[in-house]
């Protein structure tokens, strides 16, 4: 199979071009980038897509740096295509973020390529990534101890990001362009063998190939296959499972530790990971992190400070407290005071209540079913004959207090939550509903009050309902 068959053949089986897409082809003037560019220039000619532009980013790192955008001004004449150019000093910008040279250029570069991308009105940006750097990235990931999906190394198609070289050799690269007489820019900096990846290039696969498989670059490359593959799948179940396990309360996340436990080991990595993710505004989380919340959770281990959170047992759930960015020590809970909400719920009807995340709902029935009856916490029956004008949706006041299903007196409200081990900060989020007299019928989620009770099951009722925003509780 030639070359341009060979990349014909990965954007079929991922679906990356059409030839109604519009692309533009990032270009830093190496050979990979160069193939790119030509390959996307005959695929045009033949009708496969639509090459718009190329793009260059120049990252002022070298002293070769204003040579290679001069190339790609040069290219982008040859093939008869604007070129978008920009430049940025990154090392500057690692400097004043306190980031990584390699990290600020990565995020100034994809900044960049989005631009262009808008300016031109393309569909797509094209990089150049071949077989080789998916081998060098799933080496580097595994040395450094990624799971599944940092071993998932580099995607066919992320976003409006796809890359038509991934089942490329680079020797195939340079080949192609030696056959067509077809010159490229060589960057020095791939030399140098302090820099991880150029090692892992230069030393580490060099001795794989020789002494253990001939054809390790395509074994690291399909290892990567499947690790992105297992990974997506995990991925969407732990998508439908995260909601039923965790929810939001300002910068906390609270894991249910029962919920968590149901599920497989593989799902409950993946949802403490994302829980931490969020918890820590997207700090990186190690192995050694979520094994530690596992422990909270499971054996009730000692609080501990993860990355930027507090994460600690309260009851039955785990609390994942989160740190602002630049707050040293632990956060504190002094001081803090929930936003008092109060809403209208209208019978029949609706009302959404973003504080808590829910929507509670009113439905009038002229009895009792069995199914809901026993529908769980989430629904409520009450008697219609005790409910006049319409009912509201607050938080809890100070003094609040109703006779709780089954209890012959009346309870303070935060007795009751602390009596059912309801977390400290979420108290003043559970939705209360209350009626014209500011009763309180429901402790949303909880229990009913027992002067609202349903006494004849033939008696017309009140039907609640609490959903999150994202579902059913």
């Amino acid at each position: 199979m030639n070359l341009l068959d060979r990349v014909r053949e990965t954007i079929r089986r991922y679906c990356l071009l059409a030839p109604d897409t519009t692309v533009v082809a990032a270009t830093s003037g190496g050979s990979d980038s160069v193939a790119l560019a030509h390959l996307l220039h005959e695929l045009d000619g033949m009708g496969a897509c639509r090459l718009v532009a190329l793009a260059h980013f120049n990252h002022q790192l070298r002293t070769e740096a204003d040579r290679d955008e001069a190339f790609c001004v040069q290219l982008a004449h040859e093939l008869g295509r604007p070129l978008i150019a920009d430049r940025a000093d990154v090392r500057d910008l690692a400097r004043r973020e306190s980031r990584s040279i390699d990290d600020a250029a990565r995020t100034a570069r994809h900044a960049f390529l989005e631009r262009a991308r808008v300016q031109h009105g393309a569909d797509v940006v094209a990089l150049g990534h071949t077989r080789d750097d998916q081998a060098e990235t799933f080496l580097l990931r595994l040395l450094r101890g990624a799971g599944s999906r940092g071993l998932g190394s580099m995607h066919p198609r992320r976003g409006t990001l796809i890359r038509p070289l991934l089942d490329c050799r680079r020797a195939q690269l340079k080949a192609y362009l030696a056959e067509r007489n077809m010159t490229f820019v060589h960057d020095a900096s791939n030399d140098d063998v302090s820099v991880p990846r150029n090692r892992v290039r230069a030393e580490l696969l060099p001795l794989l190939k020789r002494r253990f498989n001939p054809s390790i670059v395509d074994v690291l490359a399909e290892e990567a296959d499947l690790a992105r593959d297992e990974y997506q799948w995990l991925q969407a179940a732990a998508d439908q499972r995260y909601g039923q396990v965790v929810s939001s309360d300002g910068p906390r996340r609270i894991i249910d530790s029962a919920a968590l436990g149901d599920c497989p080991a593989a799902l409950q990595r993946l949802i403490v990971h994302r829980a931490m993710t969020e918890a820590s505004h997207g700090r990186t989380i190690r192995f050694e992190d979520v094994r530690r919340v596992l422990d909270v959770a499971h054996w009730g281990a000692a609080p501990f400070d993860g990355p930027r959170q507090r994460v600690e047992r309260l009851g039955h759930d785990v609390v994942l407290t989160g740190r602002p960015a630049g707050m040293a020590g632990r956060p504190s809970n002094r001081g803090h005071q929930a936003n008092l909400f109060r809403y209208q719920l209208s019978i029949p009807g609706e009302v959404r209540v973003p504080e808590a995340d829910c929507v509670l709902s009113a439905e009038v029935a002229e009895r009792a079913e069995p199914d809901v009856l026993t529908a769980g916490h989430g629904v409520a029956v009450v008697r219609l004959d005790k409910t006049t004008g319409s009912f509201a949706v607050r938080n809890r006041r100070p003094g609040d207090r109703f006779r709780p299903f089954g209890l012959g007196r009346h309870k303070k409200l935060q007795d009751y939550f602390v009596d059912n081990k309801v977390v400290r900060e979420r108290r003043d989020f559970v939705p209360i509903v209350v009626d014209d007299h500011d009763r309180i019928v429901w402790v949303a989620g909880h229990a009913i009050s027992e002067d609202f009770r349903v006494t004849d099951p033939a008696q017309a009722v009140l039907i609640l309902r609490l959903k999150g925003l994202g579902g059913s509780f």
